[in-house]
């Protein structure tokens, strides 16, 4: 097989890129929404839809796992660009957004959930924790030892907030007491 036969072509990756991103709208807006509206919506053929992802819950497994590659991402650019802090907290306010998100998606990613899909996404989660953490324990913010496997149990608030302007008032106030509960002692 020569090189560019395993690459994927620029307009397949970017149909791919769309088709991720139309769905994690269109689901979180509608969790039943049909898969041809979301082809029609993304500007693709439902065929094409079909090339990327045979099914909803292949759809729905690379919707999860893109915004948890995201949030992964996401951990470092913060640590580089703001106080350790202010780092943490936004992308706590990140994981809020997917918190929302995700709700629309619960009932099929729960039934898609396999233990590859959890084991590939759960450590570089924890990994993104961690590294925030750390940058906020070194600079004296936070209390030394946190775990980030339990800051991670604790932010599982984040699913069962309602939707609505209600739901992200109450996120945000529940995140300032994770916050607020893992500053160093004065």
């Amino acid at each position: 097989m020569n090189e560019s036969a395993a690459r994927p072509r620029a307009d397949a990756r970017q149909n791919h890129d769309r088709l991720l991103e139309v769905a994690r709208d269109a689901l979180a807006a509608n969790p039943g929404v049909s898969l041809n509206a979301i082809a029609k919506s993304a500007g693709v053929g439902p065929g094409t839809l079909y090339r990327h992802f045979p099914n909803r819950e292949a759809l729905v497994l690379g919707v999860y796992r893109k915004e948890i590659q995201q949030l992964v991402d996401l951990a470092p650019a913060l640590i580089a660009e703001r106080p350790p802090m202010a780092a943490l907290r936004q992308w706590f306010d990140r994981l809020a957004h997917y918190g929302r998100i995700k709700q629309g998606l619960a009932d099929v990613l729960h039934g898609a959930m396999s233990d590859g899909v959890l084991r590939d996404t759960y450590g570089p989660m924890v990994g993104a924790i961690d590294q925030l953490l750390r940058a906020c324990e070194a600079s004296g913010d936070i209390r030394a030892g946190v775990d980030a496997e339990d800051v991670l149990l604790l932010a599982g608030f984040l699913w069962r907030v309602e939707p609505g302007q209600t739901g992200q008032a109450r996120a945000e106030r529940l995140l300032d007491l994770l916050i607020d509960g893992l500053r160093a002692p004065a």
